[in-house]
């Protein structure tokens, strides 16, 4: 006879409730993974063209198409030059400003995912160009929008509208764009301050101790943004762009009419004729025209840095100060406050002259702008064969303007300068206020903190895992009592 003790986990009623518990547990974790799984990610699409002074730009912005926009990070994804001027320039052919637009506006219909055309905002904000020609003459400016409007509604696109940005607005959304790249106003770190220059205007926006909008309220704004409170300082210098600045440095030496100007922002040898009423047609000069004054001058190059820093600061106006501190031209500026990005044209006048780096002396930078501003014109034209005349030749004055206005005019000093970093793009995105102006205007930045869920998904997942091992141990030692039971006796077979 051949005994055998008899094992209760190989009974079939064990078995079963085995298998039952272990395919409940696969299905329970696979539920979990399956149903918390990130999703093949869908975008929403919004388009901002940015009417600047000397050129339109067009930006494609990109972000995740949920529920909850707040937890979407918006970057750009494609910007596309408009080929000639501003619109502000077609003031005397209105329907050129639309058509300018056209090429542009092709390019984003490609780049925009073609079912997502209607529902994607389309904005055209402008700035000091169109600021200036409203101030001169508001019919002209009023026909260009109209042009421009006719153009954009023709678009596949959701035209929000055209209009007119306020210097303050610009200033703004200028550092709303640089601190959302930057992550730091969803974590609540010390913000950055933002420098704009551009043709016409140029602005400074930042958050001061010094300041909560009691002294000079006009160039304050307060934000709430996830859950904080900021009070901005923000200022525009209309007819403060460098184009406009030049503009104000020539007519400031024209000023007797002479034929002949021997200028030392430009290089020497360097030889222009140049029309008088071209020179006075903007209203940041127009009024200082001289009397009887000849068709045409000769601008001729000095290149001597130090008298065209006596001729830049001639533009500004330091005499007089109502209030406990001021930048220049009477407007109140609070004591600097951490650090700045400074972008647009202060990046591509500061990148071509090799200047970018705020870690070399104030006195360096004005040495190397000494050596590169006396450097012959001819020279400078072998040098860089591929930029075109016009720009080159405002290199020096450009330069020697936007030291001017950092340290004279703001009051950057040796110890602050270094705070100051030139960026053309953070993290794949422009730096301008277009990405400030749409987060806005489609409340992509919420008053108040977004809530996020208290685990991460693999976090969730893991306990998920180990609860459901957890409850089927314990089910099965619930069911101890229909264990076959053991007989102490040896069964003979």
């Amino acid at each position: 006879s051949e005994m055998k003790e008899k094992n209760p986990w190989h009974t079939p009623v064990t078995i079963i409730i085995t298998v039952i518990g272990v395919i409940a547990i696969v299905a329970l974790v696979t539920v979990a993974v399956l149903q918390n799984r990130p999703l093949a990610q869908k975008y929403k699409y919004g388009i901002v063209l940015d009417a600047g002074s000397s050129h339109t730009a067009l930006y494609i912005y990109e972000w995740p198409a949920e529920k909850d926009n707040n937890t979407g990070r918006v970057e750009q994804t494609h910007s596309c030059k408009v080929k000639g001027p501003g619109i502000s320039s077609y003031a005397s052919a209105p329907w050129r400003a639309g058509e300018s637009l056209r090429d542009c506006m092709q390019e984003a219909k490609l780049r925009v995912p073609g079912k997502r055309h209607p529902e994607t905002p389309l904005y055209l904000g402008a700035t000091a160009g169109m600021r200036l020609l409203n101030t001169e003459n508001s019919s002209a400016s009023d026909m260009v929008f109209h042009a421009v409007e006719e153009a954009l509604q023709k678009s596949p696109f959701s035209f929000q509208g055209a209009r007119i940005l306020s210097g303050q607005e610009e200033g703004a959304f200028g550092w709303v764009t640089v601190n959302y790249l930057d992550d730091r106003l969803k974590q609540g770190l010390e913000t950055t301050g933002a420098l704009d220059l551009g043709g016409a205007s140029t602005q400074i926006s930042f958050v001061s101790d010094n300041f909560d909008g009691s002294e000079s309220p006009e160039n304050a704004m307060a934000f709430r943004l996830y859950g904080n409170d900021y009070n901005l300082y923000t200022h525009s210098f209309l007819c403060y762009g460098k184009d406009q600045a030049l503009r104000k440095a020539l007519a400031q030496q024209t000023q007797s009419g002479p034929g002949t100007i021997l200028d030392p922002c430009f290089h020497p040898g360097y030889n222009e004729t140049k029309n008088y009423s071209v020179l006075y047609d903007s209203p940041c000069v127009s009024d200082r025209k001289p009397q009887g004054a000849p068709a045409t001058f000769t601008h001729s190059g000095k290149g001597n840095f130090s008298q065209c820093l006596d001729v830049v600061k001639s533009i500004f106006n330091f005499t007089y100060c109502r209030y406990s501190q001021c930048s220049f031209n009477e407007v109140f500026q609070p004591l600097l406050q951490g650090p700045f990005g400074a972008f647009s044209a202060y990046y591509f006048v500061m990148n071509f002259l090799n200047l970018t780096d705020t870690s070399i002396p104030l006195d360096t930078v004005r040495k190397k702008l000494t050596s590169y501003c006396s450097t012959p014109w001819d020279q400078i034209k072998q040098q860089h064969p591929g930029v075109k005349v016009k720009y080159l030749a405002e290199y020096c004055f450009s330069g020697t303007y936007i030291l001017t206005l950092l340290t004279e005019g703001y009051n950057f000093t040796s110890e602050s300068y270094p705070n100051i970093k030139f960026i053309k793009k953070i993290k794949g995105s422009d730096a301008g206020w277009t990405l400030g102006y749409m987060l806005n205007l489609t409340n992509m930045i919420p008053a108040e903190a977004p809530d996020s869920p208290p685990l991460p998904h693999a976090g969730y997942v893991s306990i998920v895992t180990v609860m459901a091992i957890l409850l089927f141990v314990l089910f099965i030692l619930s069911l101890r009592p229909l264990w076959p039971r053991c007989s102490k006796q040896p069964q003979i077979i």
